[in-house]
């Protein structure tokens, strides 16, 4: 398996690795790929595992058979930090951020020392994205290592998940964008008929960036969203776009130079020389 991965390409689970052979792959690898999920109730019509299986499936998509990077598929981190919005409704397992930022803190550390200094994390939901990068940090002052956090939902814009479907809101918890995303992975897993639409409450009517945390939505029943705008067909589009735009972002990070390793020195031993007049 290792011998066939080594010259055709793709992803390679790191689960199947044969200690013996661990050196070899870590020399033919030119990355790791961790995918982060959550178990957390998304409505009636889908599943507990929607972030898992959209973060585990988009980590799928992250190296193709054949000519380009080489990846090593680390299994999943599977429960997760939760919001107190999703915490209290049934099939939600939660843990405590501050058991999250250290739990993935060592795996991430785990995996550079195991001989993969560039590491991609895929996320499928929304609450690890500051917990991955605080761990990511931690680890980056203690390693020399390049770690990469990619959300699949950041990955098609809101601008075509507009013209997928139509002039309502399309990405919230459990709406038509991620129905659409478990849809293109994992259709047996997904009952449309369970859900009537529940229109989201509108976000604010800036353009500014802002985040909002609040202790309750409404309308809201653990999720909310246009459920009817969700199809298989979408889900492929959504598949397609994303993990197409993974792997060019994979592309560009391998191709890139790694980073010096980390220091505990607060400063350099003698300032740079300063540039020369014309390029000041």
């Amino acid at each position: 398996m290792t011998a066939r991965w080594a010259d055709g390409g793709g992803l390679l689970p790191a689960a199947g690795i044969p200690g013996g052979e661990l050196a070899d792959v870590v020399a033919a690898a030119d990355f790791a790929v961790l995918p982060v999920g959550a178990v957390e109730w998304h409505g009636p019509h889908l599943p507990l595992g929607a972030d898992l299986i959209l973060a585990e499936g988009f980590a799928s998509e992250s190296a193709a058979p054949g000519p380009g990077p080489r990846g090593v598929l680390f299994p999943a981190v599977a429960y997760a930090a939760c919001p107190g919005q999703t915490r209290p409704w049934p099939g939600t397992v939660a843990i405590r951020p501050e058991i999250a930022v250290g739990y993935l803190a060592d795996v991430i550390e785990g995996i550079v020392a195991a001989g993969f200094p560039r590491l991609l994390v895929v996320n499928g939901h929304d609450a690890n994205m500051s917990t991955v990068r605080a761990a990511m940090e931690w680890v980056s002052g203690r390693r020399t290592a390049s770690l990469l956090l990619v959300n699949w939902f950041q990955l098609v814009t809101p601008a075509e998940t507009g013209e997928l479907y139509g002039d309502v809101i399309a990405r919230g918890h459990g709406g038509a964008y991620e129905t659409s995303g478990v849809l293109g992975f994992a259709p047996e897993t997904v009952r449309l008929a369970a859900a009537a639409d529940l229109p989201p409450r509108p976000k604010l009517p800036v353009t500014h960036p802002y985040v909002l945390v609040e202790s309750r939505p409404d309308p809201w029943q653990g999720w909310s969203g246009h459920v009817s705008r969700a199809t298989e067909q979408a889900g492929r589009t959504v598949r397609t776009t994303a993990g197409a735009r993974l792997r060019e972002i994979v592309a560009a990070w391998v191709a890139a130079p790694m980073p010096a390793p980390p220091t505990a020195d607060p400063l350099p031993d003698s300032p740079p020389d300063p540039l020369p007049e014309e390029d000041a």
